[in-house]
């Protein structure tokens, strides 16, 4: 098993590096030129900053097996179909039972957006610690699932 993390501006990222390590799991870092990092403990892949290049990236190298993380469904719904575990850095685990319903809110959400002529998009509500809590729990019982 490795882990490889969709990494643009992901929050949780010194979470993954942590428990992966008291596992002695690989971690593999997926970034774009905007958005370059550094680790100690990880491999950390620096992609093109083309439109999806990191996401078709991170699918590309993982593996059945392997977990994602990762905050977008397309891509969850790709790793899931490759055999590989995948989770969103809110905790939420994605599964092959809830991912066409993320899907379709996806979609849903993009065509009202669409529709009204502002375009404003809300953005994330702030993270809390409680969030990280949350992600570092389940992420845990997501390494530790057969």
């Amino acid at each position: 098993m490795e882990i490889y993390v969709d990494a643009d501006a992901c929050p949780v990222t010194g979470i993954v590096e942590k428990i992966a390590q008291k596992h002695n799991i690989p971690v593999n870092l997926f970034c774009d030129t905007n958005h370059v990092l550094k680790s100690d403990y990880s491999k950390v892949f620096i992609i093109g900053a083309g439109a999806d290049a990191v996401d078709i990236a991170v699918i590309n190298h993982c593996k059945k097996g392997d977990v994602v993380v990762t905050q977008d469904y397309g891509v969850a719904a790709l790793a899931l179909g490759k055999g590989a575990k995948a989770i969103h850095q809110s905790g939420r685990i994605f599964t092959n039972d809830n991912i066409d319903s993320l899907l379709m809110q996806r979609y849903i959400s993009k065509k009202e957006r669409m529709s009204n002529s502002k375009h404003h998009i809300k953005g994330p509500k702030k993270r809390t610690n409680e969030d990280d809590k949350n992600f570092e729990r389940e992420f845990e019982k997501l390494l530790q699932q057969k």
